[in-house]
């Protein structure tokens, strides 16, 4: 059984318990704006991170599968999905807290965020999230007309996230859906439209999402059992090794097939750098299993927050595809 001694308590500068000690919300922002900076998790970036890269997934492999279509305006669609991740991640993070604040209350590692603790108040935490959604959706407008539908209808999975753990033991599958819809959107803003790749990068992204949320719901599985939140962590329980592995194969299982539904009519060497992206991230999950003691909670968020690492490999692979083909 987890102790108190072994989870952060409530810090008492406001700080949020399980945020980094050194984080730039806490040492450098204007106190007024930090209550609703920590809201958005601005103090935590590695949700941002996770949200961000199948978005550059999915615009990486449009660029490597047609690098001669290659312009400066996708440079743009690189910085305005990092901006638009940041900001609605921030959105999604405040209408998490707006519908989970009686149960973050409860939990030990999160009755220190902004609403539970109150230092936002409900109508404040309304006018933020809408404020951050509106500026992401003034960035979008610089995007093709599909891309900006398709965008927008991920609402309705961030929508559904919050409460999936009252309803289902699965809510990692709802965050999964959400969290990568991206790589959809950064292939659609190069090429206007969808194909078969890019589905199954988004089919990836989902099992890589399973993998990394169920080792994060390890951190809160004592509380939740309390409190009777659902999550994949009390579900697999002990067999939680078996099951992540299985999320793992099928993830690069799906990604390397869209880099080959892709890239096959490429030279064998750009395919080749791609896909030893895909086999780098692969053995990254491989290693967080190693690493991985689902009964301590420290450890949990380490190898939780090592999967921004795990997402960039994959990336790097596709740059030098992609630079590759150019050369070519």
């Amino acid at each position: 059984m987890t102790t108190p001694d072994h989870i952060p308590q409530t810090p008492a500068d406001g700080r949020v318990a399980d945020a980094p000690a050194a984080n730039w919300v806490d040492r450098y922002a204007p106190a007024a704006w930090r209550p609703y900076l920590r809201l958005s998790r601005a103090d935590r970036p590695i949700g941002t991170w996770l949200l961000l890269l199948p978005c550059w997934w999915g615009l990486a492999l449009a660029i490597t599968a047609t690098p001669e279509a290659a312009q400066p305006y996708h440079l743009w669609i690189a910085v305005v999905c990092g901006i638009g991740a940041f900001l609605m991640r921030g959105a999604g993070c405040t209408w998490n807290d707006l519908a989970d604040h009686e149960f973050d209350a409860a939990v030990e590692r999160t009755r220190s965020r902004p609403l539970p603790a109150g230092q936002v108040s409900r109508r404040a935490a309304i006018i933020w999230m809408c404020a951050q959604a509106l500026l992401a959706f003034g960035i979008l407008l610089t995007f093709n007309l599909f891309t900006i539908f398709l965008a927008c209808a991920s609402l309705v999975l961030v929508a559904i996230y919050p409460f999936a753990k009252r309803f289902t033991w699965w809510p990692q599958v709802f965050l999964g859906l959400a969290f990568n819809w991206g790589a959809l959107v950064g292939w659609a803003a190069v090429t206007g439209g969808l194909s078969w790749p890019p589905i199954l990068l988004y089919f990836a992204g989902i099992a890589w999402t399973l993998f990394y949320d169920t080792i994060y719901a390890h951190q809160d599985k004592e509380d939740d059992a309390l409190i009777g939140i659902k999550s994949t962590a009390r579900l697999f329980g002990d067999d939680t090794g078996r099951w992540l592995f299985g999320f793992l194969v099928v993830s690069v299982l799906l990604m390397a097939m869209a880099l080959i539904g892709a890239l096959g009519e490429r030279s064998p060497m750009v395919l080749a750098a791609a896909l030893a992206g895909v086999w780098a991230f692969g053995w990254h999950l491989t290693w967080q299993m190693g690493r991985l003691r689902i009964d301590d909670p420290e450890r949990c968020k380490l190898v939780f927050h090592s999967n921004r690492d795990a997402g960039l490999v994959v990336i790097a692979g596709l740059l030098v595809a992609a630079g590759l083909g150019v050369m070519a």
